[in-house]
């Protein structure tokens, strides 16, 4: 009896957390994608501004740096403009899923919301930005969900030299 009491109790929990997102709240359940929101417009290589359930927010892409382009304090970097328009061609105009981790947060010290960013089922922007040069690794919060891939993408591309690891060889710091 306590296992149906229990089976049925968690079904009315996954009910109403499914109401809630449909509802227009947020799901913000880490380690499950959650989406397709439309892509507003691209802010530079690392953040992008998405439709989340009507809703316009800022998403910073978890684990990753591209150079600066529209910092206000600081210059435009070696391989900037690269980044910010690949990422631009990648996924303006499309929709995008997103990944939330557990160990980074929901949100950054400037109330951006972190997450990990899909093109599609199989291709994670943040990864995929690494691996092709416009960006680079960088742990804000150890144990990330996919510190590993995302550091070894950084290594395969450093070894091809790939995108800023060749143009902008001790540029940027």
């Amino acid at each position: 009896m306590r296992s149906i009491v229990a089976a049925c109790g968690a079904v009315i929990v996954g009910l109403l957390t499914a109401c809630s997102s449909a509802a227009g709240g947020a799901d913000t359940a880490p380690g499950t994608l959650h989406g397709p929101y439309s892509v507003v417009r691209a802010v530079d290589g690392d953040t992008i501004r998405v439709n989340r359930n009507g809703e316009e927010i800022v998403i910073r892409f978890i684990g990753i740096d591209t150079p600066e382009t529209v910092a206000p304090d600081r210059p435009v970097e070696c391989f900037g403009p690269e980044a910010s328009s690949r990422t631009k061609a990648l996924v303006e105009g499309g929709q995008v899923w997103l990944e939330y981790d557990e160990v980074s947060g929901l949100t950054d010290k400037y109330d951006r919301t972190l997450a990990f960013v899909w093109l599609d089922q199989q291709t994670m922007l943040n990864e995929l930005l690494i691996r092709e040069g416009y960006a680079e690794e960088v742990t804000y919060t150890d144990g990330y969900a996919h510190q590993r891939d995302f550091q070894e993408a950084e290594r395969e591309a450093q070894s091809a030299g790939a995108g800023l690891w060749t143009a902008c060889a001790g540029q940027n710091s």
